[in-house]
């Protein structure tokens, strides 16, 4: 399955960078929408993504960085938005205004669509959703920021089998051990010690920026 950066704090050429997180699972899944619905437009558009294919939003946390593009919402045809309980009910009453969206409160794990699944709400503060994507190499785990810490997210996951892959930012991160044993390392947005990891782990890490493309 193919995995886009579509916002992130660094870019490629030709494409536009912000502060915050999104990425395009497939090409029916967007995980968040960055702090921007202009950049995270331009950044789309350069990668030739045909909206209307996207039927599914699933945002990790209530922060700026990672929602606000969600006006994105208004281009889409027939969309869920997945959101954890923990949001504000503000939010959720303007998802739900949108006669095109149908708002999917998460609370506990569960498939969202064939192979892929959410962890449920996690964290005993701020709360927050992370993805897990079954492919044929094991599961990718991709998260917003990893508030409720990486190494507590990746119990978490472990009923649904084995880890091999991790996507997004990995906040306050620094257990660097844990990685050892991934296929896959994209750190990206506010990972504490992305060079650190690069440098740890050249043959499985992948410098994160808008514009990269990996296959999950």
């Amino acid at each position: 399955m193919r995995l886009r950066i579509v916002y992130d704090n660094d870019a490629e050429e030709g494409f536009r960078k912000g502060w915050g997180f999104s990425c395009l699972v497939g090409e029916e899944l967007l995980f968040d929408t960055g702090a921007d619905l202009s950049s995270l437009l331009y950044n789309m558009c350069r990668f030739g993504v045909e909206l209307e294919r996207i039927s599914k939003i699933l945002l990790s946390h209530e922060h700026g960085d990672h929602i606000g593009g969600i006006r994105i919402l208004e281009r889409l045809g027939r969309t869920e938005v997945f959101v954890p309980r923990s949001f504000s009910s503000c939010f959720k009453e303007w998802v739900r205004s949108h006669p095109n969206a149908e708002h999917v409160e998460i609370a506990a794990k569960q498939e969202i669509c064939q192979g892929i699944f959410t962890t449920g709400k996690l964290g005993s503060g701020l709360k927050e959703q992370s993805l897990i994507v079954q492919t044929e190499n094991g599961l990718t785990l991709i998260t917003g920021c990893a508030h409720p810490g990486l190494e507590d997210i990746l119990r978490s996951t472990s009923e649904f089998g084995k880890v091999c892959g991790v996507v997004g930012s990995f906040h306050g991160f620094d257990r660097l051990d844990v990685l050892k044993r991934m296929h896959l390392i994209l750190s990206c947005h506010f990972t504490t010690h992305k060079k650190a990891i690069l440098s740890l782990y050249p043959e499985s890490s992948v410098k994160c920026s808008v514009g990269c493309v990996v296959e999950i």
